[in-house]
């Protein structure tokens, strides 16, 4: 384990908090490509049907179930990226452990 790692991991995991926070504010910049087209669908869809005097229900739904996917993508990723910061903190003192223990005095 290095340090540049763990910084690497750190580093990814404070932007992965950070693009988790601005989707539950409802920003659009922390959005993957297909997220992006199927919120600019809805919206599309939505501004059409509210020139048209109808109801905006479905693109509602559907702006709402593209943002909580999201928000689930990237709390998975954030989940992810704890858990392998995790192991290499348990490996790098698996490794300080067996160092220390096979001195021969």
């Amino acid at each position: 384990m290095s340090s540049a790692d763990l910084r690497r991991l750190d580093r990814e995991i404070r932007l992965t908090a950070k693009k988790l926070e601005a989707v539950r504010r409802g920003e659009l910049w922390p959005l993957n490509g297909r997220e992006r087209r199927a919120m600019a669908r809805a919206v599309t869809g939505g501004a059409y049907r509210t020139m048209r005097g109808r109801s905006t229900g479905r693109a509602e739904q559907q702006i709402e179930s593209t943002g909580s996917a999201a928000e689930m993508r990237l709390t998975a990723e954030l989940t992810a990226l704890h858990g392998e910061r995790q192991r290499i903190v348990t490996e790098a003192a698996r490794t300080k452990a067996a160092k220390k223990s096979s001195g021969w005095w």
